[in-house]
């Protein structure tokens, strides 16, 4: 029999990295084990409703992302390194102290045999700085672009593919030296003074904590991640363990005016980053007005009328949108770079076109690109003109469709929460039932 376990599920206070968690919790909880998940205030409702025992973090390390920009009105403006700089520092790593308080608190109070970190966790990059027998397992929950340091990779955050071959190294290794010691040289300070207060000390550079971890359990496929040949930390690749699921939500009244043939572009900027439609939504609206298309949004849950306003002809607007319906339809998916939301995509073969610069986004738009599922803007307020064209592109040439078609194909056969429970026990040294 397998062993049941004692499971902590750690999450910091944002939506799109507590979302793909809760399945994992749910999961692990169907399953037999004992789960506590660890978050913020704002989702212990809907982490309680999995079957988890919930654990609120302190208040040092919680905050309301409903306005990332109005709790952290520094990082308005910035992109790129910098944006990710920034969002490092105070968004993530400042609470890593309070969120490794909790943790200990729960291992003491509860036995817990396993913790479960999603990468921006950073409290779990203190945790693994301790020696292995001194803390329980440690999995790294790869919700976000695989970060791990690799010669074969450029360091993450800058948003650059790989490039093969020996030069290839010679570059990644001199970007390395830059990345750490220039671009996030402030990063790694402040995390090496969170790793003196802790009493831990600090492994390597912040970012990387994953390679230091039990294993990495990455949310995507190997044909969507940069090949890495040096990888030592066991790594288990199961796919998006959100898959696409049956919508019960009523269809808009408008559903059946996209029955006419007319190609289908649908245009999302998530259910968080939505407080500013004129970001990615109204531009590709406006882009394509005068095209021989649909173009359907989703207000992530935000009243229709921020929208209705003058919309064109061709343009068709709801709340929320039933992807179990929408997507097999849907010919171009334009995305302001969502983990999460890729996947959906190309779980059904719909090709991308996607801008966003900030957090992972600028990795996530490079694997777009590297991976030929679509184009990436490079920007996280394209011109309608740039989209346009970019919409045209994707729709005009096959090989988008067909690569992003055969990643599904790979997302559809991977193994999912089984694979990640495996990983689970894996890492805790429990023995798998056989059969």
């Amino acid at each position: 029999m397998t062993r049941r376990l004692r499971i902590l599920v750690c999450s910091t206070p944002v939506h799109g990295h507590v979302t793909p968690l809760l399945a994992v919790s749910r999961a692990l909880v169907e399953r037999g084990h004992d789960v506590h998940f660890l978050t913020g205030a704002r989702y212990l409702s809907r982490a309680a409703a999995t079957g988890a025992r919930v654990q609120p973090l302190p208040p040092a390390a919680d905050y309301d992302d409903t306005d990332i920009d109005a709790a952290f009105p520094g990082r308005v403006g910035l992109t790129g390194p910098a944006g990710i700089r920034y969002d490092m520092t105070e968004i993530f790593l400042r609470p890593a102290l309070a969120q490794l308080e909790a943790v200990d608190a729960a291992v003491r109070g509860l036995g817990i045999d396993v913790v479960l970190a999603e990468s921006l966790f950073l409290g779990a990059a203190f945790l693994t700085a301790r020696p292995r027998d001194s803390r329980p397992a440690v999995l790294n929950l790869g919700i976000v672009p695989l970060g791990l340091k690799s010669r074969d990779t450029a360091p993450f955050g800058l948003g650059i593919p790989p490039r093969p071959g020996p030069l290839g190294r010679t570059r990644n290794a001199a970007l390395t030296v830059v990345a750490e010691r220039v671009v996030f040289a402030p990063v790694q300070r402040a995390a090496r003074r969170v790793g003196a207060e802790a009493g831990t000390g600090l492994d390597g550079f912040v970012l990387d904590w994953p390679s230091h971890a039990d294993g990495v359990v990455q949310f995507t496929v190997p044909e969507f991640e940069y090949p890495r040949m040096d990888v030592r930390v066991p790594l288990h690749f199961v796919g998006p363990v959100s898959r696409t699921q049956a919508s019960d939500a009523p269809l808009p009244a408008w559903w059946g005016d996209l029955d006419d043939g007319r190609p289908i572009v649908h245009v999302t900027q998530g259910t968080v980053a939505n407080r500013d439609f004129g970001e990615l939504v109204l531009p590709t609206i406006r882009a394509l007005a005068g095209e021989d298309v649909w173009v359907v949004a989703s207000t992530g849950g935000r009243e229709v009328s921020v929208l209705d306003a003058d919309l064109p002809a061709n343009a068709r607007v709801a709340p929320y949108l039933p992807y179990d319906r929408l997507l097999p339809r849907t010919s171009a998916y334009v995305t302001n770079g969502g983990y999460g939301g890729i996947h959906y995509a190309m779980e059904h073969g719909v090709p991308i076109v996607v801008a966003g610069t900030t957090e992972d986004k600028t990795e996530v738009s490079a694997r777009v690109a590297w991976s030929g599922v679509g184009v990436a803007l490079g920007t996280n307020h394209p011109q309608p003109a740039q989209i346009a064209t970019a919409v045209r592109t994707v729709l005009g040439s096959p090989a988008y469709a067909e690569r992003s078609a055969a990643i599904g194909a790979a997302i559809r056969s991977a193994s999912g929460l089984d694979g990640l429970e495996r990983a689970v026990l894996e890492a805790a040294g429990a023995r798998v039932t056989v059969g």
